[in-house]
């Protein structure tokens, strides 16, 4: 299988800066697809931002200009830097990956467990 793991959410003042990890590991054959999405409470979870194996990127209209995503596939990571952050960025977000894996050799979504991210006004 596939694991994901996060790295780099917390607390920030709004108008700072947070930069957030997500390595994949296991039986990966290729990744293709990788994201983030967020879920703030009492709300459903929405996409932020996607990179695809090419570099293509697409956002969320709320983020475009503020967040970038970007990804080292020689370590199979994905990275989301958000700046300018906003009290309504605060949810917990998630990192996606679409996995060819090397047995049953399908490609699957995997989701990381989440990190909170907090911007304080």
């Amino acid at each position: 299988q596939v694991q994901l793991v996060e790295s780099g959410g917390g607390l920030v003042q709004a108008g700072g800066s947070l930069r957030l990890s997500c390595a994949a590991s296991g039986s990966i054959k290729r990744i293709n697809a990788m994201g983030w999405y967020r879920q703030a409470p009492g709300k459903q979870r929405e996409l932020v931002a996607v990179i695809t194996v090419g570099d293509i990127t697409n956002y969320a209209d709320s983020v475009k200009g503020r967040f970038t995503i970007s990804r080292d596939n020689a370590k199979n990571t994905v990275y989301l830097q958000m700046s300018s952050l906003k009290p309504t960025d605060t949810a917990v977000y998630y990192c996606n990956a679409n996995v060819l894996t090397l047995i049953p050799g399908a490609n699957s979504d995997y989701w990381g467990q989440g990190t909170q991210d907090t911007v304080s006004s």
